[in-house]
């Protein structure tokens, strides 16, 4: 094994221990020679001791010294060797020396050692390392420094994931900041997170895993935006600013009608109503949940239909008729008892429309009209027909007796006594045999109106009822 060497600061500690010793010397002669080196050994194998020197003699001995030139105290220190012994060969001497001498020997001696440690100190490093072989200059190589986490300083293992962050701002299309935006941030299998952004629209979203997501921005005056991204584990992912565009004003309005006006409308689809396109129409709605009609409603209607051209030149006809046949003899021939029958044919037609049309029906909340059925059986559509002429529904959409036209007749009949003849008048019986039969001639109307005059009406609703049953 190589020597062990001994350091500069345990030769001082054992210089300083040795010069500590008082020893006190009879000095030789002047011609005395230096002190010979009696025996100088390494032992490399022993364990590392402390230098070993041993002090020297006093005696009044003459020394017989022996030099040895080639002995290196300084380079044996450096190279960790033991000292074992350094003593003199004393031979006897006088001792009859100055008391002088032997006072100032012993400290220029304690001076001396004190010199050597200083300089065994600031030559042993130097010396050992002048000693130490020389190794070659190590290869260059590049150190990678180990990945360390940003967020919280740790080191990243691929197989670790950690919680990261998303940040952004929100602005308008002028690039003025949002404040107040709503911001949500969905994520699979987690709950969505949501806040408000700054005053300055800036917004933070902290320990998010790491994963797929997908952000919403709403704010008032503006239209939705939309953003999605992947966050790595780790990763502080800086949005791009999302800008929020204004908002179209979008304004909807729900227009209702209100029951009269929607009545009304239902009227002016009515009036247009004509058979073959000529012949008045308007007393039959084919919209079978139609608006009830009001008292105003219901006289507007009867008096249209009194009015109408086609009216006139219908009375026309049946005066005509009547006058062919001499019906009403009390009226004469010639103009005057055309005229005349003419007369008592229209005020026959105003009496019953608005009688049985507007003033009873307005009096006892009924709807003169008739409602079209259209659908279901034959015999079911008849039988809705026929009933039609003595049950109507009421302004509360339910069926009930049809008072206004069975009491309508009877006094249409009763008034036509005012202008007929004296003696083609008729008396109570037979002004009920002649309600019995206008009861007859509106249920063969409604048939025709069931099955025959809408396919003749052109501009007849294009709707469908459903089946309605009395």
């Amino acid at each position: 094994m190589p020597a062990r060497r001994c350091t500069g600061l345990a030769c001082l500690t054992k210089l300083a221990a040795l010069a500590s010793r008082k020893c006190q010397w009879i000095q030789p002669a002047p011609r005395l020679p230096a002190p010979s080196v009696a025996a100088i050994s390494s032992r490399p194998t022993e364990p590392r001791r402390s230098l070993d020197l041993l002090p020297f003699r006093t005696a009044s001995f003459q020394p017989t010294l022996r030099y040895d030139p080639e002995s290196n105290l300084t380079e044996i220190l450096s190279r960790g060797c033991k000292i074992l012994s350094v003593y003199p060969t004393w031979t006897p001497l006088s001792l009859t020396h100055s008391r002088r001498n032997a006072t100032i020997l012993p400290r220029v001696f304690h001076v001396f050692l004190f010199l050597c440690a200083i300089a065994l100190t600031s030559a042993v490093p130097s010396l050992a390392q002048s000693g130490q072989p020389t190794n070659p200059p190590a290869a260059e190589s590049t150190i990678h420094p180990a990945p360390i986490n940003d967020a919280c300083g740790l080191e990243a293992h691929p197989d670790q994931q950690l919680p990261g962050s998303i940040t952004g701002t929100v602005a308008d299309p002028t690039g003025t900041a949002v404040p107040g935006a709503h911001l949500s941030l969905v994520r699979e299998d987690s709950p969505a997170l949501e806040q408000l952004s700054a005053d300055d629209g800036r917004f933070s979203f902290s320990s998010i895993a790491p994963g797929p997501f997908h952000l919403t921005v709403t704010a008032d005056g503006f239209s939705p935006q939309t953003a999605s991204g992947n966050l790595a584990s780790g990763e502080s992912c800086v949005m791009p600013r999302i800008v929020l565009a204004v908002a179209t004003n979008i304004t909807e309005v729900k227009v209702e009608l209100s029951t009269i006006e929607l009545a009304q409308e239902q009227i002016k689809d009515q009036e247009k109503q004509r058979l073959f396109g000529v012949i008045p129409n308007f007393y039959v709605t084919y919209v079978p949940d139609a608006a009830p009609l009001n008292p105003r409603q219901k006289f507007q209607l009867a008096w249209k239909s009194t009015i109408d051209p086609v009216s006139f030149g219908v009375t026309a006809v049946v005066a005509g008729v009547q006058q062919a046949t001499d019906k009403f003899p009390g009226y004469g021939q010639g103009a005057e008892g055309y005229g005349r029958r003419y007369g008592a044919a229209y005020g026959d037609l105003v009496t019953g429309t608005f009688i049985g049309g507007a003033v009873l029906p307005s009096v006892l909340h009924q709807d003169p009209r008739y409602f079209y059925k259209g659908t279901g059986t034959v015999r079911s559509r008849v039988l809705y027909a026929i009933a039609n002429s003595v049950i109507c529904k009421g302004d509360n959409g339910h069926w009930q007796p049809n008072y206004s036209g069975i009491i309508g007749s009877l006094a249409a009949g009763a008034i036509s006594n005012l202008y007929y003849p004296e003696g083609d008048r008729t008396d109570a019986a037979l002004t009920f045999e002649n309600a019995l039969i206008g009861i007859g001639e509106t249920a063969a109307v409604n048939i025709l109106q069931e099955f025959v005059m809408r396919r003749f009406t052109p501009s007849a609703a294009k709707i469908d009822p459903p089946n309605s049953t009395p």
